[in-house]
């Protein structure tokens, strides 16, 4: 919103903001030039980066997690564009407030040709009627849509919306960018902590950054509690120290939200860290997911599912230990359940892995739905009725417990899926006995 268009109320608000607001909303950068990380993106010839210095901006939705920048680049674009600005955060605002910001917009297109920035916080927390609402006046450029989200844009957003806009994939800042930010705002006197004169040790400085885990704000918030904390020693210094960060830190911040990207993302590796025989990469997110406090029995279905599609016939045993410790888990709960979890774990990745089974269910659900794949037999039909044997059902099947090795040949697939293999094992684990076992059985068949 540019300056002379605010009221007087908004005017103070901003600049006391600015002078007694959070440390995290002080430091923020005002230019291009102080904006820390994601070079990526927003360095020197990169689209966006063009884009702001040029006053060229098209509608863009800006995706990563907390603290890594969004808003503040957006408050930059507000700061460097000539258009009007306009700020709504979608948790608290609806489709009246969409159409206001809309109707203004036209007004000022209209009578002085000034564009309209429209920066929507969250804009994953708007529903698909309120996406919707926005889309004609994004595609016909009544305004310029600026859309901040922590999840996945693809899966939260209207498809149509984000087919208008560019999306730009914000990370985590980088250990290195967190302790540019933590070093200047020690040294800053106006809008940092210059005036307190605090220093922080390397270690405790290196321990902040990686405790902070990519979060700016996360990384601020500690700072400031530390430094307005801590008393200034005989020197009239305030020494920040690993003790201190600890204390104030008191937990190190996690992407982490149990219904958002990061549960997705974080349980995907886990699954996939399982299947690829890594237990120590599996264990780290086990962890992870134990740290932010994901439901344990969650956690233990997944293990279950891992250990009966990815590890199979190949070792049986795992899909039991899986089952004994989801219901180990639930009889013990936490915290030492997740010594459960734990044996679970690493027992279903360090396993030798077949997905056989999984293949031969699918492919013959396929068939199932798309065959013709007739009846069955007759003489494998249920004769526990009465005339059973008078309609054939029942009749010549082979008891195979009657016949040497408990097996005999005879037909147990339908006529119309004579011939066909679901099932086909592999050379891993148990499995290669089983496919052995097959194999012999087939060798004899052919005998005859």
């Amino acid at each position: 919103m540019k300056k002379d268009q605010m009221s007087i109320f908004d005017i103070k608000f901003k600049e006391d903001l600015k002078k007694e607001g959070p440390l995290a909303v002080r430091m923020r950068p005002d230019t291009l030039e102080e904006f820390v990380g994601q070079k990526e993106i927003i360095s020197p010839g990169k689209l966006l980066y063009r884009a702001i210095k040029a006053d060229k901006l098209s509608s863009v939705i800006l995706w990563g997690p907390t603290g890594s920048g969004k808003t503040t680049l957006a408050k930059i674009i507000s700061n460097t564009t000539k258009a009007f600005f306009e700020q709504i955060n979608a948790v608290s605002s609806g489709i009246q407030d969409i159409k206001r910001v809309i109707e203004e917009a036209k007004t000022r297109r209209s009578s002085n040709g000034q564009k309209t920035i429209m920066f929507i916080d969250e804009i994953h927390r708007f529903n698909k009627a309120q996406q919707d609402a926005l889309l004609p006046f994004v595609e016909d450029g009544a305004v310029i849509l600026i859309g901040a989200t922590t999840e996945n844009p693809y899966f939260e957003v209207n498809s149509a919306l984000i087919s208008r806009s560019t999306v730009f994939k914000l990370n985590p800042l980088l250990e290195s960018d967190i302790e540019n930010i933590i070093v200047r705002c020690l040294r800053d006197s106006v809008k940092g902590l210059g005036a307190y004169n605090a220093t922080i040790t390397d270690e405790a400085l290196k321990l902040l950054a990686a405790l902070s885990n990519g979060d700016a704000r996360q990384a601020l918030n500690a700072l400031e509690l530390a430094v307005i904390s801590t008393e200034k020693n005989s020197n009239g210094e305030i020494i920040i120290d690993n003790d201190t960060i600890t204390e104030c830190i008191q937990k190190k911040a996690l992407n982490y939200d149990k219904t958002g990207d990061n549960h997705y993302d974080t349980i995907s590796a886990f699954i996939k860290s399982m299947r690829g025989s890594d237990p120590d990469a599996a264990i780290h997110y086990l962890a992870k997911m134990i740290y932010a406090g994901e439901d344990p029995m969650f956690i233990a279905r997944r293990i279950v599912i891992c250990a009966a599609e990815d590890v199979g016939n190949a070792d049986p045993m795992a899909i039991t230990i899986a089952i004994n410790a989801a219901e180990a888990v639930k009889m013990v709960g936490m915290p030492e359940g997740r010594i459960i979890l734990a044996q679970a774990v690493t027992y279903v990745a360090a396993a030798p892995k077949s997905n056989a089974s999984y293949l031969a269910i699918d492919k013959a659900l396929e068939d199932v739905k798309n065959k013709n794949t007739g009846v069955v037999p007759y003489h494998l039909r249920n004769a526990a009725f009465r005339d059973a044997k008078m309609h054939g059902y029942g009749v010549g099947y082979k008891y195979p417990h009657d016949y040497e090795n408990n097996h005999i040949d005879q037909q147990y697939m339908p006529d119309n899926l004579l011939g066909i293999t679901y099932y086909s094992p592999s050379d891993n684990g148990h499995e290669k006995n089983i496919k052995d076992h097959l194999e012999y059985l087939k060798r004899e068949k052919d005998k005859k």
